[in-house]
């Protein structure tokens, strides 16, 4: 039996799985590691964790599985986008690496759009935002200019790891686009945005088509994790890439709603001169000569974990749901909004802030979890009808992540999008997308689509119910009004923050 190897590096840990040529996940294991937020709107990891935790993981997969090295045809990988590592020439990290979730750089984001006014939109088709790569550089550049100074090449998380398994240089298009310095149409690092702000190019790594091999297993680390050092290794993608690969997003109508520590809807593109403006993310995806179009709650996932801790630290999570049925849609007139960390799509507003409005004293605990998930998925809706906007009709939707783990929350998109919800026989979102690359890339298949067929396989379909579709429509639009209603409010509160 032959198997190929995905590694998810996520915000919280490194996820590795082992697959075999009919897409079944054999083996899996995953290595956490910390966060720090050492000052009000920072969030940074060390990425030697990051190394250090895909080595043991591929180590324990390899131990646990009893799979032979000899049986390995491939890695691949995913990463969490936008985290700015500053390598100098040896290779090592010259700071801790600053993750999407920072939101330190409203300066440098306005800078950019003083700077590039339009050009930013027609050449890197992405708004300046506080979790991109560019705004991170500029930061560094005007607070840490002796680490810039020292700076040999910028990575990715994904790409800093896979540098310190095969000693190469590389980053994949999916990663590149949320950097803000590629020219996303031409598929090549923008000389002109570059100098805009004293840039060398020869910062930016070489680019690569993500299921392209970028070298094998050094020897150390192959004896450090069971592996062999002939063992191909592929470029790997973006983590929301990798996720729409892993849901079979391939083809023209195809979107895929991925509920994580953020929240994500996706829709493939083929059109490679569509500009929505800014509205949603236009990034290159894992498929060669592909994109898609993607909005973003930033505190998805991360909301209900924030409830949970805070609220009943007590329960389980299943536990916390349990009673998320009984209460009726709307959660009997409470709604909560999820930018507890700020937003990203419809709002990039770093200082807006969640609410919970309606509260009164007959609500108990699981009308405040029903709120949080619906809240969640208004938000979400927020980008399907962007999407829509766009001229797509989306009536089937792929759900990925946590939010496929609930039957009740699995209902309540169906009715809030108004769409059917797929959810798979087998959901290992961007972990699955990475082996996916590696299948392609050893030659298991003629294309991505062809792995797709053979991976990726529906096992349950969730219809709106008109009855309660037609109640969160009018519910919708209230939500849809409590940012404009609260963006003042937070702005004056943000000075209060500590």
């Amino acid at each position: 039996m032959k198997y190929v190897i995905g590694v998810d590096l996520g915000t919280s840990a490194v996820k590795t799985v082992l697959v075999d040529p009919q897409g079944k996940v054999a083996f899996e294991h995953s290595e956490a590691y910390p966060l720090s937020r050492p000052q009000p709107n920072w969030s940074e990891q060390n990425p030697e964790d990051w190394v250090k935790g895909t080595i043991a993981s591929l180590k324990r997969l390899m131990e646990v599985s009893g799979a032979e090295p000899s049986q390995i045809d491939g890695i691949s990988f995913s990463g969490q986008m936008h985290g700015l590592v500053l390598v100098d020439g040896e290779g090592q990290a010259l700071r801790p690496a600053i993750l999407w979730n920072d939101t330190r750089t409203t300066a440098q984001c306005r800078k950019i759009e003083q700077a590039l006014g339009g050009k930013l939109i027609d050449i890197a088709r992405n708004r300046a935002l506080e979790g991109f790569t560019l705004p991170k550089i500029l930061w560094v550049q005007e607070n840490e200019p002796e680490v810039l100074a020292k700076a040999e090449v910028f990575l990715l998380p994904k790409d800093y790891v896979r540098y310190h398994l095969t000693g190469d240089y590389a980053m994949d298009y999916s990663d590149a686009a949320g950097t803000l310095l590629l020219d996303v149409g031409a598929k090549q690092w923008s000389a002109e945005i570059a100098e805009a702000f004293n840039l060398p190019l020869s910062i930016c790594p070489r680019l690569v088509e993500s299921f392209d091999q970028t070298g094998t297993l050094l020897p150390e680390i192959a004896a450090a994790s069971g592996l062999l050092p002939t063992t191909r290794v592929y470029a790997g993608g973006a983590d929301n890439a990798c996720g729409a690969l892993g849901a079979g997003i391939l083809g023209e109508g195809r979107t895929m709603c991925s509920i994580g520590t953020s929240g994500v809807v996706l829709s493939y593109e083929s059109n490679k001169d569509l500009n929505l403006e800014g509205k949603v993310h236009f990034f290159n995806h894992s498929e060669k000569d592909a994109f898609y179009i993607m909005g973003v709650t930033l505190a998805a996932g991360h909301s209900l974990t924030w409830f949970k801790e805070t609220f009943a630290a007590d329960k389980s999570f299943d536990e916390l749901l349990q009673g998320v049925n009984e209460i009726p849609a709307g959660s009997s007139g409470l709604l909560f909004t999820p930018y507890i960390s700020g937003e990203r799509t419809p709002h990039p507003d770093a200082n807006i802030r969640g609410s919970f409005i309606g509260m009164d004293s007959g609500h108990t605990l699981s009308h405040f979890t029903r709120a949080v998930l619906e809240g969640i998925t208004f938000s979400l809706r927020e980008s399907i009808e962007i999407v829509r906007e766009s001229g797509k009709a989306i009536t089937e939707v792929v759900a990925i992540g946590g939010g496929a783990k609930n039957e009740a929350w699995l209902q309540m998109q169906a009715d809030i999008f108004g769409a059917s919800i797929i959810k798979l026989e087998s959901e290992q979102g961007p972990a699955m997308g990475a082996a996916m690359l590696a299948a392609y890339g050893a030659g298991w298949f003629g294309s991505l689509g062809e792995c797709a067929e053979a991976f990726i396989r529906p096992a349950e379909v969730y219809t709106p119910n008109a009855e309660q579709a037609a109640l969160y429509d009018g519910i919708f639009a209230l939500y849809q009004d409590v940012y404009t209603q609260t963006r003042e409010l937070n702005g004056k509160l943000a000075s209060y923050r500590k």
